[in-house]
């Protein structure tokens, strides 16, 4: 008996490790991608319910695919409503591995475990070797449902055990079991697959197997609620529409098979060709379906319902310095991590730009209320940028898609350039200050002149962190002459500067005051450039740096 279980536990173990490494794989592959796709057409429920099948089934994990979703919710990426269409198309999504479980593939194991291996190891491109990792999970898991299988077959012939499972005829409780196994197993489909396993076996009749798997419904919410249980008000609601949907669906469900179990059977073994392991898989695809057909028409009511049981507004801290997107309020999820700090870093740069717009109007009016508000706003910068940094070093550590894998160290660069322009803004600050406490007067041509510098800054920072927080590359070029035109206007204006110093028209203090002023901000023109091409895996400047460096040896 001590053989078998062990041989239970490994077959286990292998099956939960190869259905980690195979979703593992395919969430670093397509993770980036696939996000991108969520994003855009979950306009609207039911395409939220097309995407969110889709999507899981390509991932081959409903647990990714909602925590995802709540994190996008906690973003503010994504509304309730979009969220439930979504979250439904998890729930069918997910039946796939039972479908692909219910085939057997296990004599072909051994063949994808080693191809897998061979991608891995011996192939030099990352897609490549990230396809080989889903390859070797794949074949881990029917190795592992090969080893419980093994098992399995011997248990059948021990009348004891034969019993104990053949006794298990509440309903009730085959839910409840269904419900514990896959809270603690954390997956769904692996109690589905332990179930089809023990119905191929004969161990479980085939309409107990149906109340287990509704069983598995509710169970399967363990890590969505655990996800928003840190979240923001919403983010709790989008994990409560999972829980109420698989609740409210478990309870239809219960009722129809209660009521007509035998005709439901036979139809499902009429069109499994009386196979056990199809009639669960088909059972598991099949209940899913009719149960978002049966609720997609109530999502907003679904969605109001958690209004009810998550009520308040959200509480902001004590110091005024907060998150919006990443922190202790916020939704980890490895796919969407990035994307998370990138919005953050967006918001801080809109910060520092508005704030050295502000530095320069009270450098020009001396308002103290705005020399007052720019140091407040450093304040919650310098905030922004060691609480951005600590969340990279974090994520930095953990699985990523391969594409947000390599911006990583941009994202590095690009807090620490954020974080600079918020520094020039405050030199510009403390300019301000002891101009109104020295009485330092600036000529008008001399304010025209930060003015006009000033406007080509602001215009090349903002096409800068668009560039970078959406990838949008219509200002590129426009972004590179800015940049010339920024270096040109500093020395043109460092040359009228010592001109009118020469003349006696300003003072050694103001004319101290504006060359330090206009190097700063041409300082800020080139940390925006940095922004915009952080990303980039070929830096255009560098490009002309060579043009125009072949342009002159010729």
């Amino acid at each position: 008996m001590a053989e078998i279980i062990l041989g239970l536990m490994g077959g286990l173990g292998l099956f939960l490790f190869g259905m980690k490494q195979m979703s593992d794989g395919l969430e670093k592959a397509a993770g980036a991608k696939m996000r991108s796709i969520l994003e855009f057409f979950t306009k609207t429920p039911v395409r939220g319910i097309l995407v969110g099948t889709f999507f899981t089934a390509v991932i081959q994990s409903s647990s990714a695919a909602t925590v995802m979703v709540v994190s996008f919710v906690n973003s503010g990426l994504m509304n309730l409503y979009q969220a439930a269409g979504v979250i439904m198309g998890a729930n069918i999504g997910t039946t796939v591995t039972s479908q692909l479980i219910s085939f057997n593939l296990s004599a072909l194991a051994p063949a994808i475990v080693m191809a897998g291996v061979v991608m891995v190891m011996f192939c030099k491109k990352t897609n490549i070797q990230r396809i080989g990792e889903v390859l070797l999970g794949f074949g881990i898991l029917f190795m592992g449902l090969t080893t419980m299988s093994d098992s399995m077959s011997v248990l059948k012939e021990s009348p004891k055990v034969v019993e104990i499972m053949g006794s298990l005829s509440n309903h009730f409780v085959a839910i409840v079991v269904g419900m514990v196994v896959t809270a603690v197993l954390q997956s769904s489909s692996a109690t589905v697959g332990i179930v089809l396993l023990l119905a191929n076996q004969g161990l479980l009749n085939i309409q107990i197997c149906f109340f287990i798997i509704l069983g598995c419904n509710i169970g399967a919410c363990v890590s969505a609620l655990l996800a928003g249980l840190n979240g923001k008000r919403d983010a709790k609601r989008a994990s409560l529409i999972h829980l109420l949907f698989n609740i409210i669906g478990t309870l239809i469900m219960f009722i129809a098979l209660t009521v007509a179990l035998d005709p439901i059977t036979q139809f499902i073994q009429s069109i499994s060709g009386n196979n056990p392991g199809r009639e669960v898989a088909n059972a598991h695809t099949l209940i899913k379906i009719v149960e978002v057909v049966m609720l997609a028409p109530f999502i907003k009511y679904i969605v109001k319902l958690t209004g009810v049981f998550v009520r308040g507004e959200e509480k902001k801290p004590a110091d005024g310095f907060e998150l919006h997107y990443i922190g202790a309020k916020s939704v980890f999820s490895p796919t969407t991590a990035v994307f998370d700090a990138t919005r953050e870093m967006e918001r801080m740069g809109h910060m520092a730009i508005t704030n050295l717009e502000r530095a320069m109007n009270a450098l020009i009016t001396l308002d103290q209320e705005d020399i007052a508000e720019v140091y407040a706003v450093e304040k919650q910068i310098d905030f922004l940028n060691h609480s951005i940094t600590d969340y990279l070093v974090k994520i930095n550590q953990t699985t990523l898609p391969a594409d947000d894998a390599k911006s990583i160290g941009g994202l590095f660069h690009v807090v620490n350039d954020i974080e600079r322009i918020g520094d020039h803004a405050e030199n510009i600050a403390d300019a301000a200050k002891s101009r109104m406490e020295d009485k330092i007067d600036f000529s008008s041509q001399a304010k025209r002149e930060l003015s006009g510098m000033l406007d080509m800054v602001i215009k090349i920072t903002t096409y800068a962190l668009d560039m970078f927080s959406h990838n949008n590359q219509e200002h590129m070029q426009e972004i590179l002459d800015l940049e010339d035109k920024v270096d040109d206007a500093e020395r043109s204006l460092q040359e009228s500067h010592v001109q009118r110093l020469t003349r006696g028209e300003c003072t050694a203090s103001a004319g101290m005051m504006f060359s330090d002023i206009i190097s700063g901000l041409e300082r800020v023109s080139d940390h925006a450039t940095n922004i915009a091409f952080s990303l980039l895996d070929d830096d255009p400047i560098e490009q002309q740096k060579v043009q125009r460096a072949q342009v002159s040896g010729k």
